[in-house]
């Protein structure tokens, strides 16, 4: 499943970046939207578990981590739009289709495999961090960028120590 993951990010990553070559705000913009959708997907599903009394020791620490990281990729959201990075229509419309999927997908395949979930996950913020690091080294400088691109590596180190908790 590991593989399928960097397969299926791979396939996607390339497909984005040549949608949005040369509107950097508007691809983060789009990214940042799609990266709240495992963190919604992990708090439903955690939420479902704990409804029909299938809760676990880590159940607590996971809910308000991933809480916490939903906050987060809200506040880059927030900062991409002060960018201009939803001001098309096509972008919003592209995100939202997207975050739709990619919602459902990362609620099945929680409920059904919560560690390759959080693999992917990984994958994703890894590729985050670096996306946001080449921004820097084309472009210089951007304190707020950099502070994203360290938001990134810290939720990568959170869903890192998520796998070998669960």
């Amino acid at each position: 499943m590991k593989k399928f993951n960097e397969v299926t990010l791979s396939l996607t990553v390339a497909i984005i970046d040549f949608l949005y070559k040369g509107r950097d705000y508007q691809r983060f913009w789009v990214l940042e939207e799609i990266a709240r959708a495992p963190y919604f997907a992990f708090l439903s599903v955690l939420h479902f578990r704990e409804s029909m009394g299938l809760r676990g020791p880590e159940h607590l620490h996971l809910m308000k981590q991933h809480f916490e990281q939903s906050v987060n990729e809200t506040e880059h959201l927030e900062y991409m739009e002060s960018r201009g990075g939803n001001l098309y229509f096509i972008d919003r419309f592209v995100a939202k289709h997207l975050v739709l999927i990619y919602y459902w997908v990362n609620v099945v395949y929680y409920w059904v495999a919560p560690r390759y979930a959080y693999h992917l996950s990984y994958e994703v913020e890894i590729h985050a961090a670096t996306t946001y690091a080449k921004y820097l080294a084309l472009n210089g400088h951007d304190d707020k960028i950099l502070e994203i691109l360290n938001d990134e590596l810290h939720h990568s180190k959170e869903l890192h120590d998520a796998m070998e908790m669960i």
